[in-house]
């Protein structure tokens, strides 16, 4: 099995470009806003343990803790990068508050303490390991970011005392954890601090799961949370997609971390499952609403997709990981459709406003048609909120994006990787990189290795791209391109063709047969009413002609496009059904927006698949 060692954001940074702008836009307002929220809706509050019945202050939900965890989890990020004692400040009050309300066994969870005494592991669906899971990844990139471990010393005496109750008393009332987090989350606290327990608990959670004899009933239905069979005879991915992909995520660790070959079998099969039968072109997972779940294959609805934020994050970690153990650009694609589609849409231009469900089409005439019944559909909201009752996506992307530079490089004894294309530096071990590009307004990449003589550099391929152009000598493998590193001092420079194209999906996929989608490099677009005067549902995509590039003018940060398209034209006089039906077509210019920007400019009609002319 061969093992890559990804570059932590510690040792990768983003210098400017696309991601240098959203990181500023993420720090300066997005962690803010959030913080801000959470303040308002009293989930920062909770940590006094004040709330009583009855009491002038909102009750906490069960999953109140793993949201300021994830705050913290960014905030961390940031003081790694510049100091900041304001930020510092708010995040040790928090520890103290975790310190002061800890029960002496260890034992800390706000919802179980002030809201349901006494009902600390008995219900399988009520998050506890789940919100221990955030709450010690926050505490290990505080400890990464700060050297300070108080927070990680205090989240061990939890740790311990859940390694007591499930492993050595099996004293709970279920064997492994409704919702999946904390078998991720102990395997890189393993990696921050090698300490053998929580490599031993992350190890029995996996291996527990699917065999699990006291699994509850209700939402923790066996294949809702993925405890139906052992996980390594799961081929196919089903139920609540979050939790599905932490816990691949887990597995994969696992795979790493125990060289089991048995494992990655099954990591490669679920992905493959997830990312050839049940994946959108956006990247979003999760085609219903009803478990926030996958279904069945090639069942990937536009107007109703739930695609939630935390599932594209989830899909994005899962890819990462298998990249270090199998490493192959298929993972590193999917990290990129989602950074760039699935992940980004769920935040707001502005950076302040957020979506939990992220579908491919908007009608809002079609959310008129139930008017004799107060019995409508369900559908995805068409503006972003500040924050949600479950607002566990805000965290998670500010989260996500203040460490995305993680992403981005890996190395071997020979190799050095590069998976993701953004302006950075990264350091490691007397080698360093540069990267030098404009991606994705165009495709022109310039990297320099220093110190690097008689490694080879492995830049990724995209999946998506046609042509490509390089100044040396390379072969291709497993979709890198792979060239010799000849001295301490040399320059690569790959040019990969942006040209925008049109994509088609597969014919099992019901919803997109005869329609297509617009991607130019890792982008996908969309059209948006408020940018044409007729229906998108009467327009037809002419597919003859390239869709022209029009340059940035500093709204998205990428080129918008615009396609040949015709527009029907309805006839009132005609008949509803006609043997010979007389259509008459107008010729239109359709304006295109990159998905992760729609619903910025008001409640409009939205495509992503063009019925095509």
């Amino acid at each position: 099995m061969e093992h890559l060692q990804p570059l932590s954001y510690l040792n990768v940074d983003i210098t400017g470009g696309f991601w240098a702008a959203a990181q500023k836009r993420n720090r300066d307002v997005t962690i803010p806003a959030v913080r801000d929220r959470f303040e308002e809706t009293g989930r920062f509050k909770a940590f006094d343990f004040t709330w009583k019945e009855g009491a002038d202050e909102p009750e906490p939900h069960f999953f109140w803790d793993s949201d300021v965890a994830k705050w913290i989890e960014s905030a961390a990020y940031e003081l790694a990068k510049a100091p900041d004692e304001a930020l510092q400040a708010l995040v040790e009050r928090v520890i103290d508050r975790i310190e002061a309300h800890m029960e002496p066994d260890g034992y800390f969870n706000i919802w179980h303490t002030v809201v349901q005494p006494g009902s600390r592991f008995q219900n399988q669906d009520r998050h506890e390991l789940y919100c221990l899971g955030h709450l010690l990844e926050a505490a290990v990139a505080y400890y990464e970011a700060t050297g300070r471990d108080r927070f990680l010393n205090t989240m061990d005496r939890y740790v311990e005392l859940v390694y007591r109750t499930f492993v050595e008393e099996k004293s709970a009332a279920f064997d492994v954890p409704g919702h999946e987090e904390i078998e991720l989350a102990l395997y890189r606290a393993w990696r921050a601090r090698p300490r053998e327990l929580y490599k031993e608990l992350a190890n029995y959670f996996i291996d527990k799961r699917g065999t699990d004899p006291k699994a509850l009933g209700g939402w923790c239905h066996p294949l809702y949370c993925q405890n139906h069979i052992p996980v390594r005879s799961q081929r196919e991915a089903v139920g609540h997609c979050v939790r599905a992909c932490y816990l691949y995520s887990g597995m994969a660790d696992y795979a790493a971390v125990n060289g089991d070959e048995e494992m990655l079998a099954a990591c490669r099969d679920l992905f493959e499952d997830v990312t050839r039968r049940k994946m959108y072109v956006t990247g979003g997972i999760g085609s219903t609403h009803r478990g926030e779940a996958f279904t069945i294959p090639y069942d990937l609805p536009n107007a109703s997709a739930y695609t939630e934020t935390c599932a594209s994050i989830a899909l994005a970690m899962f890819a990462n990981r298998m990249l270090v153990i199998d490493p192959d650009s298929r993972y590193a694609d999917v990290t990129e459709t989602e950074i760039y589609n699935g992940i980004l849409s769920g935040l707001s231009l502005d950076g302040e406003a957020f979506f939990y469900e992220n579908p491919l089409e908007i009608d809002l005439q079609m959310r008129k048609r139930d008017v004799s019944t107060t019995d409508a559909p369900r559908w995805p909201i068409t503006q972003r909120q500040k924050c949600f009752w479950c607002s566990c996506c805000p965290p998670n992307l500010t989260r996500f994006i203040a460490s995305l530079s993680g992403c981005a490089i890996s190395v071997g004894e020979k190799d050095v990787y590069l998976h993701q294309f953004m302006p950075l530096r990264a350091e490691t071990d007397g080698l360093t990189l540069t990267v030098e590009t404009n991606y994705p307004v165009d495709g022109d990449v310039r990297v320099r290795v220093l110190g690097g003589a008689g490694k080879r550099l492995k830049v990724r391929l995209p999946g998506w791209c046609r042509h490509y152009t390089a100044d040396r000598a390379h072969t291709v493998d497993r979709g890198y391109l792979t060239f010799d590193v000849p001295g301490d001092d040399c320059a690569f420079e790959i040019g990969f063709d942006l040209t925008p194209c049109f994509i088609t999906a597969d014919p099992r996929v019901a919803e997109d047969v005869g329609k297509v989608a617009v991607r130019r490099g890792p982008v996908v677009y969309c059209a948006e009413a408020v940018d044409t005067d007729a229906s998108l549902a009467l327009v037809r995509a002419d597919t003859a002609e390239t869709p022209r590039v029009i340059p940035d003018d500093g709204t998205y940060g990428v080129p918008t496009l615009v396609m040949k398209a015709c527009v029907i034209a309805p006839d009132d006089d005609a008949p509803l059904y006609s043997a010979d039906p007389a259509v008459r077509t107008t010729p239109a210019e359709l304006p295109l927006i990159p998905y992760f920007a729609f619903a910025n400019r008001g409640e409009t009609d939205m495509r992503v698949w063009l019925t095509k002319a």
